[in-house]
């Protein structure tokens, strides 16, 4: 490998631009891959904000090929894992000439098991249709000629298919190295191949589930690394969070009842009567739910611990639940040694039981948000031994129930991730966080006290865009207050001007579900009165690939979507030059974990809106406008309807957080801003 000094590797004539057609030196993009250098060699944590085209993926590649050591590179989404490990590593390790190794490694889930393959081959009744039995084939042949069974690789079964969950393994039905197909298995393969990579790709999810679990096989490989990188590091807080938490819901509790059943009756017929065994789990699970209708009336269907309805007959169906779990657990720990099944059910009865032990105290009364002492502790603790995973985490916490429309579910979540993501790194690991949204106007406190990253260093390094000339953010005048019942019509009534000027396609991210359903409904009204055909493309149609997909195949389309539509969007050119959002994006009130947090500001003595709130929509609003301007010839107008941005004193502080677009409330002007991009001028 050549022997530069880091900045040599991004000159004009440097390795990359002899390798890559069209390169151009970037002053930010060098300047970010020496701060990073320097915190591999020091070991220290570093907090990167590198606007959009500023080219991090490479600032942070080139010192993680050439400082050497293992590194770990976590990225916000499966997607974006498969891009860099196929795509850039392999780009600029053939730039560099370097002799490195790499690996990708996904959660379980992602990986064909073979035993539960075999299973579903010698069990017609678990197909579910005539499609299923084709799935089924295709996935046997697959299997038999993949090298690393990642179903990611067999495109013609949709990802969200049903089958994937009965033919991949769980953390709980995994045998372990009691499995007949041990010596075949991909996850031992992948999680082999990370052990010897120099380089190992992993995601947000996998990175958690890892700290949390530490499952068998992983345990080594994070604390061996002299290095992680994680891009996309403004998922970091909410995937932490969703993984220090858990939930149970009567789903899980019906299939483990299911399963003891099975696995009794087949292995184990004279230890107990299996059947009794089973009904009094299902029973227990269906009458928690019937307690939990009266949430059918609370905003979310959901309410939390203290706030439940009916809350006597609560603790009393989940009293019962955690008897009979406890007592139907016990019964296959007696006889697990038997067959590998028994032992897989014993497990995920322990887990059940862990979990639900969170539900049994602080009594209601305390109104306290931390764990108390259980009751019934020992028994907690006599099942974590047995489960595979025990709580990992303690203090202010959250507990909520949400009702689905055939289950119910219970969650409880840690107030604050900060000490438990923090303590995960090892004194002599180096850490780089990067995002183009990790400040409020170059303030990164909000993000490094949500992940207790206190001594960080912190740097910005701005987009080579020209925002003022390139993009345009329009406010409509004149428009009503978010909350008023006419203000969805005039959204739509304000878009419309803007959606017949713009010759590409728009994208319009709504705040919450309802609006998408409520906005593309309008939309489509309007279409039809004004005579248009252009396609309209709402979340929920299909899955988020697919509306993509045909977004960018199709002429002049209107996508309408919500949370998942806000970032990781990379729609270059006239494929996209509107970007419309309908409210500025403070997060929901009834949500439990964030009025929670915001309860426990306010009793801290902190105002909640300016140090929690606030930021949070500034960053979420950023992530957003970011999907307008992708590449240097990229342009269009970014439509924010909700006048508080230019009529509420904080309204500053969240578009002083936007690119420096030119700014304008006036329709005419947005007009002309099309015609002048289109030549009509």
């Amino acid at each position: 490998m050549l022997d530069l000094d880091i900045s040599e590797f991004f000159d004009a004539d440097g390795p990359l631009a002899q390798a890559m057609p069209g390169y151009r030196p970037r002053h930010a993009q060098v300047e970010l891959a020496q701060a990073i250098e320097r915190a591999m060699a020091d070991r220290a944590t570093l907090v990167a904000e590198a606007g959009t085209g500023t080219g991090k993926t490479w600032a942070y590649l080139v010192p993680a090929i050439v400082q050497g050591g293992k590194v770990l590179i976590s990225t916000g989404t499966r997607t974006l894992q498969d891009q860099l490990f196929a795509r850039d590593l392999p780009k600029v390790r053939a730039a560099l000439a370097a002799p490195v190794t790499a690996a990708l490694l996904k959660g379980r889930g992602n990986y064909v098991c073979h035993y539960h393959l075999d299973r579903m081959q010698g069990d017609e009744r678990a197909l579910k249709s005539r499609s299923e039995i084709a799935q089924l084939r295709q996935i046997q042949v697959f299997a038999g000629i993949s090298k690393t069974g990642d179903r990611a690789d067999l495109a013609q079964i949709p990802e969200d298919a049903d089958i994937w969950h009965r033919v991949t393994s769980t953390r709980e039905n995994c045998l372990g190295q009691d499995c007949p197909r041990i010596r075949d298995c991909f996850v031992v393969k992948a999680r082999r191949q990370a052990q010897e990579a120099d380089i190992v790709v992993v995601n947000h999810a996998l990175f958690m589930a890892d700290l949390v679990l530490r499952e068998e096989g992983v345990t080594d490989l994070l604390p061996e690394v002299d290095t992680v990188i994680f891009d996309e590091a403004h998922q970091l807080p909410d995937t932490a969070t969703r993984f220090l938490g858990s939930s149970v819901s009567t789903h899980q509790l019906l299939d483990f009842s299911r399963a003891l059943e099975a696995a009794g009756l087949a292995y184990a017929r004279e230890a107990a009567k299996w059947s009794d065994v089973s009904r009094q789990v299902e029973t227990a699970a269906r009458e928690l739910r019937l307690v939990c209708a009266p949430l059918e009336r609370m905003p979310g269907r959901k309410a939390t611990f203290e706030a439940m309805p009916e809350p006597e007959a609560f603790d009393a169906a989940l009293a019962q639940l955690r008897t009979v779990l406890d007592a139907a657990t016990r019964a296959l720990a007696q006889v697990a040694e038997k067959h590998p099944d028994l032992a897989v059910a014993a497990r995920q009865g322990a887990d059940l039981c862990v979990k639900l032990a969170r539900w049994a105290t602080p009594p209601r009364q305390g109104g306290d948000e931390g764990w108390g002492e259980d009751a019934n502790a020992p028994v907690a603790e006599d099942m974590a031994q047995l489960a595979q995973s025990a709580p990992s985490w303690s203090g202010p916490a959250v507990r909520w129930v949400e009702q689905g429309q055939h289950h119910v579910r219970l969650h409880a979540a840690p107030l604050s991730v900060a000490q438990a993501f923090s303590r995960y790194r090892k004194p002599s690991q180096a850490w780089v966080l990067t995002s183009a949204t990790l400040s409020v106007q170059g303030d990164f406190g909000h993000f490094t006290r949500q992940l207790g990253l206190s001594d960080a260093r912190t740097g910005r390094w701005e987009s080579p865009f020209d925002y003022a000339e390139q993009g345009l953010l329009f406010v409509p005048r004149d428009m009503p207050e978010p909350q008023a019942p006419q203000f969805p019509q005039r959204f739509v009534d304000s878009l419309l001007p803007l959606l017949e000027a713009n010759p590409g396609g728009a994208l319009v991210l709504c705040t919450t579900l309802r609006a998408v359903d409520r906005t593309a409904e309008l939309l489509a009204e309007a279409f039809e009165d004004a005579g248009h055909e252009w396609p309209l493309l709402k979340q929920g149609q299909s899955t988020r690939r697919d509306l993509l997909d045909k977004f960018a195949r199709l002429e002049h389309p209107v996508l309408v979507g919500s949370a998942s539509f806000w970032e990781g969007i990379d729609l270059p050119g006239d494929m996209l030059t509107l970007v419309a959002i309908d409210k500025l994006p403070f997060a929901p009130p009834d949500d439990p974990v964030i009025e929670a947090r915001l309860r426990a500001c306010r009793a801290q003595g902190g105002n909640p809106f300016a140090e929690y709130q606030l930021p949070e929509a500034a960053l979420a609003l950023k992530q957003g406008a970011g999907r307008l301007i992708r590449t240097e010839t990229d342009w269009g107008v970014l439509m924010v309807g909700d006048p508080r941005l230019v009529e509420k004193p904080y309204g500053k502080r969240l578009w002083r957080g936007l690119p420096p677009f030119a700014r304008t409330r006036d329709m005419g002007e947005a007009l002309a801003f099309y015609r002048r991009h289109t030549g009509e001028d």
